[in-house]
């Protein structure tokens, strides 16, 4: 170790100190000026008693080392230095030095203090002992971050006792001051507000303390402040004198003598987690009593004796006192109104003492003597040994009475004063023959008398408050309810029958009219979104089970190099949007799935992924087209390769790509591939009304879409030559499976809705919200980078694809739609015959070869289905092709309709 640093005073009131040993090296010294300091682990001192400021700061950090122990913790000596006469020059006098210590990596050992204490003599101390950090508190919901405590200490000579404060602030991370003087204490408190103040008050040879303390409690800011007030130890023989005097003075502890570093930390550390951490919330309570101040709703708290403690300024207007007249009065004690029932008291005061709230309507008396009807909420509020210790009112005005609208009238303009905000547009186009939302005008245009609405209002609360389960309906309708306690009478009751409407199963399913409505969409409603009508017995439905695993006698090509080049020219235009399935029905011999699955589940490279042979996938991919019902007119492996082909195409577009993993486009394609596979050509409904043995195994839920992946996965793994699982690891498999199933399932129709208004609310519209604030940048990355890291966007993502590349026909250019359209109309019509031969009820009536309109049932198919769907899905994928063929396609059978045709073509276009 070198020795000693010396310290020099110049007699420009410039301090340096520089180290004995290391005179020549620049970084060990250390200059003051005007009372700032940078030092480097060092004691600063000067013997210069006129130098000594009335107040000194200093501010701890946390050194990158251990530092040393504090000087009273060791036998270390420390040696008295000779004043020079350089330290005897006048140092600049100031309110206050600020001493702003930073880290080093020399710790060194400053001597020079007095003999035999180990703490130097001076004005400006700088010692890095412990990081000043923040605390967390919470107090009931609210959490705060409490800065790190500051000290003062109004000693008027340095000893051995400010000596043990001022290490034990060290020790502990408090900012520590000390003031010499009662002027410059108080300057130094109104300046930096400590939360513990401890003053001398052995002797009062220099300043009277309990004065100190009057003068520092007679400001605001002493509100919250601790006062120590440091005693002389009394002897064995004497009697403890009564702290009275100095909580009278305004202190509010005493501490008895004690230099040890120990005591005193332990002493400000109960301080702090005591009297400093209870202030500090109740400080905190001013911003709940402004939120009350400023709230809009009437608001009195009273004690459990019905002591009334607060009101706040909407509790002053809407009854007419001052809250003067009401603090300190028992309600009892305030006029009641005569209108209310004779028990009604009674019955409250009852409800409320059991510690259960209490909300209902009450007439209350102003001031003016004038009964207004209020709806009141009294929650008991539960404290100490869990006994009430308070009850809250809240009281908003019933506008149902003459003396109730004029207040009503001034509370509404207080309220709704500025400009009322725009609510969102819906960016998607609303049908008028759906039902779906209510007319809010219609609702608040009809007149109603205030009994009635009151019991629907109370009705209607009583049922909210019933539900405990916090499901996330049940949070929309908390949501609703606290909305209507703040809303006008009429919104109260709109939103009434908005709680009505919730409250039903069908959340998403579009409610029909039963007057004037369209029967295409009835019936298509009917039949695609129902699992039947009704059970008829002694009528079952069996469709043949066709689930031959034999496949010697398909004609397959060996490797996709193989195909004939009839067939490999029509697959080199697979990729476009345009590309004519029906075509490559034809060259195959009503077998395009395993040449359209070989192409294209190459490109998407299916068996890397899988880790299979592409004899392995040929032979499961004649396995699922063998199981597809060619004598379907529509649900053959026709649809099966043209849902495929659609799911590609999707699949290559860029904002899907970059949303999807490998896994998700290899589950989308398989589950495009098998999604109808051993369809019987009927629908859900029928089955079900047919009493079928798939309706009873699967419980009319989901009947052909639960068969579908069923049978698809036994057909998988029965055979090792056409598993294309079989190589994967058990983890990826599951989660494949799950993938696949999920999709198909979500063809079910029954709900449509649900997935599509899913879409719009977790992908659309948060990501148009993400693309606006970043447009700037030119870029949609950072959009799909989002959905990517969430697994419900993907998985919300791959049904609305598969549901998409299901119903796409209306989509594809107009010929190929015109042929869809007339391949699904003559599985109806077949259907409903099948109905009315067997005596079922007939699930699509309109559905009768005799009679049907072919362009009215892809109207409403467009209308209902396909519109609002494809908005969303072109919105994320960008599909202008599609929108096009489908605009054009709604135009044609537009056209039709107005001509009162009920074929697919135009006459001139069936001459030709």
């Amino acid at each position: 170790m070198g020795c000693a640093p010396s310290i020099h005073v110049s007699q420009s009131g410039v301090i340096y100190c520089r180290d004995s040993d290391e005179s020549n090296s620049p970084h060990q010294t250390t200059t003051i000026s005007q009372g700032t300091a940078t030092l480097h682990g060092l004691f600063i001192k000067t013997d210069a008693a006129d130098s000594i400021p009335s107040v000194l700061s200093y501010q701890s950090r946390r050194r990158h080392q251990q530092p040393p122990p504090p000087p009273s913790a060791g036998p270390r000596r420390r040696e008295r230095r000779e004043p020079g006469a350089s330290a005897r020059a006048r140092a600049p006098r100031c309110c206050g030095i600020e001493a702003e210590t930073q880290t080093s990596s020399t710790s060194a050992k400053v001597n020079g203090g007095r003999s035999g204490r180990g703490f130097p003599v001076g004005p400006v101390r700088a010692f890095l002992w412990q990081q000043a950090s923040t605390t967390e508190v919470q107090i009931g919901p609210m959490r705060l971050t409490q800065d790190p405590i500051q000290v003062l200490l109004i000693f008027a000579k340095e000893d051995n006792q400010s000596d043990g404060f001022w290490w034990a602030c060290d020790r502990a991370g408090y900012r520590c001051n000390i003031a010499r003087t009662p002027e410059s204490a108080l300057e130094c408190f109104l300046d930096k507000h400590q939360e513990i103040i401890v003053i001398d008050h052995r002797n009062s040879r220099y300043f009277d303390a309990e004065d100190i303390c009057r003068s520092i409690r007679a400001t605001k800011p002493s509100e919250h402040t601790v006062i120590l007030a440091v005693v002389p130890r009394t002897s064995a023989d004497q009697e403890e004198t009564s702290v009275l005097p100095l909580l009278n003075a305004g202190f509010n502890r005493q501490f008895m003598e004690n230099s040890s570093i120990t005591a005193c930390y332990n002493e400000l550390v109960q301080i702090e987690h005591g009297e400093v951490r209870s202030q500090f919330k109740l400080r905190a309570c001013n911003a709940v009593f402004t939120a009350l101040d400023h709230c809009q709703e009437a608001v009195e708290i009273t004690s459990e004796d019905h002591v009334i403690q607060y009101v706040n300024p909407a509790f002053e207007q809407m009854m007419g006192y001052h809250k003067a007249e009401l603090i300190g009065k028992e309600l009892t004690e305030l006029p009641k109104s005569d209108k209310n029932c004779a028990d009604l008291l009674d019955s409250i005061n009852t409800f409320i003492k059991k510690g259960k709230e209490w909300q209902g309507v009450y007439y209350a008396r102003r001031k003016s003597g004038d009964s207004i009807q209020q709806h009141v909420k009294i929650t008991p509020v539960i404290g100490q040994g869990g006994k009430i210790r308070h009850f809250v009112s809240l009281k908003r005005l019933h506008c149902t009475n003459e003396n109730n609208k004029q207040l009503c009238k001034s509370h509404r303009d207080e309220k709704y004063t500025g400009d009322n905000s725009q609510s969102e547009s819906h960016s998607f186009k609303c049908k008028n023959r759906r039902r779906d939302s209510t007319d809010v005008k219609s609702i608040t245009s009809q007149s109603s008398d205030a009994p009635s609405l009151q019991t629907r209002w109370y009705s209607s609360m009583a049922r909210i408050h019933s539900m405990t389960i916090e499901a996330p309906i049940t949070k929309v309708i908390n949501i609703i309810n606290a909305a209507q306690e703040n809303s006008p009478i009429t919104v109260a009751e709109a939103l009434d029958r908005v709680l009505e409407i919730l409250r039903t199963t069908e959340l998403y399913s579009p409610q029909l009219g039963t007057k004037d409505e369209d029967p295409h969409t009835s019936d298509l409603v009917g039949g695609l979104m129902t699992d039947g009508l009704r059970r008829l017995s002694g009528n079952e439905y069996v469709f043949s089970k066709n689930t031959n695993l034999s496949h010697s006698h398909l004609s397959v090509p060996n490797t996709i190099n193989d195909v004939p080049p009839c067939i490999a020219q029509l697959l080199d235009n697979e990729e476009s949007w345009d590309f004519n399935i029906f075509e490559l029905e034809a060259v195959t011999n009503k077998r395009p799935l395993v040449y359209l699955g070989l192409k294209v589940f190459a490109r998407f490279g299916v068996c890397e992924f899988l880790n299979c042979s592409e004899a392995t996938l040929r032979a499961w991919l004649q396995v699922i087209e063998a199981n597809y019902h060619a004598s379907n007119s529509y649900h053959n492996s026709t649809h099966a390769a043209d849902v495929l082909h659609a799911t590609a195409f999707f699949l290559g577009k860029e904002r899907v790509k970059g949303s999807l993993d490998h896994l998700d486009e290899v589950a989308a394609l398989i589950a495009a591939t098998i999604h109808d596979i051993d369809h019987p050509g009927r629908t859900n409904s029928f089955l079900c009304n047919a009493g079928s043995e798939l309706a009873v195994l699967y419980n009319d839920t989901a009947v052909l879409e639960s068969h579908h992946t069923a049978l698809a996965f036994q057909l998988t793994t029965k055979d090792s030559k056409c598993n294309i699982f079989k190589n994967i690891d058990r983890n990826h498999y599951r989660t494949l499976r799950q993938a696949i199933i999920d999709m198909v399932l979500a063809t079910e129709m029954t709900k449509h809705f649900e997935h599509v208004n899913k879409f719009v609310n977790s992908i659309n519209k948060p990501m148009a919200s993400e693309e606006t604030s970043s447009h700037s940048e030119g870029s949609d990355c950072e959009c799909t980078g989002n959905i990517k890291n969430f697994s419900d966007n993907q998985t919300l993502i791959k049904r609305m694809m598969i549901k998409c590349a299901d119903v796409a026909n209306p989509c594809r250019p107009l010929e190929l739609c015109i042929e869809w359209a007339g391949r699904i109309s003559e599985e109806y019509f077949a259907q409903t015959d099948e109905e009315k031969r067997q005596g079922l009820p007939v699930v699509m009536p309109v559905f009768d070869r005799n009679t049907c309109s072919i362009p009215k049932s892809q109207i409403s198919f467009i209308d209902y289905f396909i519109t609002d769907m494809f908005d969303a899905w072109d919105a994320f994928a960008h599909l202008p092709v599609l929108m096009q063929h489908l605009a054009n396609n709604y135009k044609h059978w537009k056209t039709l309709d107005e001509l009162k045709c009920r074929s697919l073509r135009l006459p001139s276009e069936n001459n030709n």
